[in-house]
């Protein structure tokens, strides 16, 4: 995955809350068990007037002059509930989007973010709120510093804090899976287990 450690992107504001990720990507855009090709069905119900031409919805937000190319989402609350399909995440990754601002996450959605490369960040509906206020009338381009936690965006003045579990933290910085994660430890985790060969050899049957 790539690093996430610092970022400045346009952000794209979609307040609408309890987004699920079937209106992320319709089930009939999940053609193929790949993680790439989606970024074309995301939000397709919302951004085309006609699914089958792609015929643009000029009046959504991706949609707009200066948003096209937006990598940051600004959502409500409880974005990403329903189903636990990975694919909405593979969907926004496909896109662009490299974070998402939101007062709440479906707890999965949360999880196959961080595992994907994208940063979900939490904010109170206030400080959302005062980004959209500006972000809705003209593109906004926004600073997001990792190893930090806070962002930055051109009326804010003061950073923004935002809090993020340091695992978490750790797997974007560093652009690991929990596989790669894991194998970090891999050293102590061969020293734990001749630890135990030796303390427990029943556990570990000699083969012919």
């Amino acid at each position: 995955m790539t690093p996430f450690v610092r970022h400045e992107g346009i952000v794209a504001p979609l307040l609408r809350d309890n987004v699920d990720t079937d209106q992320i990507i319709p089930s009939r855009e999940m053609k193929t068990v790949s993680k790439t090709g989606l970024g074309e069905g995301l939000f397709a119900s919302w951004r085309y007037t006609d699914e089958k031409t792609r015929t643009p919805n000029p009046e959504f937000i991706l949609n707009r002059p200066g948003f096209e190319k937006a990598t940051i989402l600004l959502a409500g609350r409880n974005f990403g509930c329903g189903s636990s399909r990975e694919h909405a995440v593979w969907a926004l990754s496909g896109y662009g989007i490299r974070a998402i601002i939101a007062a709440s996450f479906g707890s999965i959605f949360h999880t196959n973010c961080v595992r994907n490369g994208i940063l979900p960040i939490t904010l109170d509906m206030e400080a959302i709120q005062d980004i959209a206020d500006i972000a809705t009338k003209k593109p906004v381009k926004m600073t997001i510093d990792l190893q930090q936690q806070c962002l930055l965006w051109e009326a804010s003045g003061e950073p923004i804090k935002f809090q993020i579990d340091p695992s978490d933290r750790e797997m974007l910085v560093k652009g690991l899976d929990p596989i790669g994660l894991t194998m970090q430890h891999r050293q102590q985790i061969l020293d734990f287990m001749d630890q135990q060969k030796t303390l427990r050899p029943w556990l570990f049957p000699e083969t012919d």
